[in-house]
């Protein structure tokens, strides 16, 4: 990341969705370098999916869905395959992590500061524990949207 601090919004509150906005820079070349604006959203009734949208200065908002494990393990180790690739690395003596997303017609390269975002994560691991995802599922109810064709928002 450049020699600035990345502007950091840190809302994990206890409230029910918590939320991180981080700017992250996306990687154009090697000396060329754009601020993006990063909203990291988890819902504790979605729990195996981080959305992360992103938001260029008077540009379009990008609305990405992640796997919140996957986000997890590539601040570690790489992780991911095909459209959505992290992993870790260190930039001026700090710990970064490069994330790769990619569609059918582009892709694009960002850094990001691993310890606001392995905070935040650790966050909602607190509110919905791994390997306890589906355990508040109601059955009943997603099966009953699904056969309908609708989500509950």
């Amino acid at each position: 990341m450049s020699s600035n601090q990345p502007a950091v919004q840190a809302r994990p509150a206890p409230h029910a969705r918590p939320e991180l906005i981080l700017d992250i820079e996306r990687v154009l070349d090697v000396k060329a370098r754009q601020t993006v604006r990063a909203g990291f959203r988890f819902d504790p009734r979605a729990p195996l999916i981080v959305s992360l949208e992103l938001v260029v200065k008077d540009g379009p908002r990008v609305l990405w869905r992640i796997s919140r494990d996957l986000l997890h393990q590539g601040l570690r180790s790489a992780s991911g395959l095909a459209d959505v690739q992290l992993w870790p690395a260190r930039a001026e003596g700090r710990p970064t992590a490069w994330l790769q997303l990619s569609s059918t017609d582009m892709a694009a390269l960002f850094e990001l500061p691993v310890p606001p975002l392995e905070q935040w994560l650790e966050h909602t691991y607190e509110l919905v524990l791994g390997g306890r995802e589906f355990a508040g599922l109601d059955w009943d109810t997603a099966t009953e949207d699904l056969l309908k064709g609708t989500t509950s928002d």
